[in-house]
């Protein structure tokens, strides 16, 4: 599965809509996502890049990962309080999404995926 580049329009429909956060989030996603803020800039957010697509295609049709560029989307990053990238939002149809700030290793985030099919 190739990851999808979203706008706020895409995230609206994808995902949920963005207004509603947090006070009244609703997830509109058939399966688990993971949204990953970035900037082309960012030396960590290109870290973390080739780390997503592999855990995209390995778990391809289990859950979706979506990209959301903050220079483009900054009223998006705003309504979620992003301030530093990358930022991850993991969200699955239950709750509010879990928000992780910063890079983390593939074993690890493969562990949260497991956690996110598992609600």
């Amino acid at each position: 599965m190739a990851i999808k580049h979203l706008n706020k329009a895409e995230f609206a429909e994808k995902v949920a809509d963005p207004a509603g956060y947090p006070a009244s989030w609703k997830f509109v996603g058939p399966r688990p996502a993971v949204i990953d803020f970035y900037a082309s800039w960012c030396g960590p957010c290109r870290a973390l890049s080739p780390v997503l697509e592999e855990l995209a295609d390995e778990y391809d049709g289990k859950l979706d990962v979506y990209k959301v560029d903050v220079d483009e989307n900054q009223d998006l990053a705003a309504a979620f309080g992003i301030r530093s990238i990358p930022t991850l939002l993991f969200v699955t149809g239950e709750g509010k999404p879990m928000i992780s700030v910063g890079g983390a290793p593939k074993a690890q985030l493969k562990e949260v995926f497991e956690k996110l099919l598992q609600k």
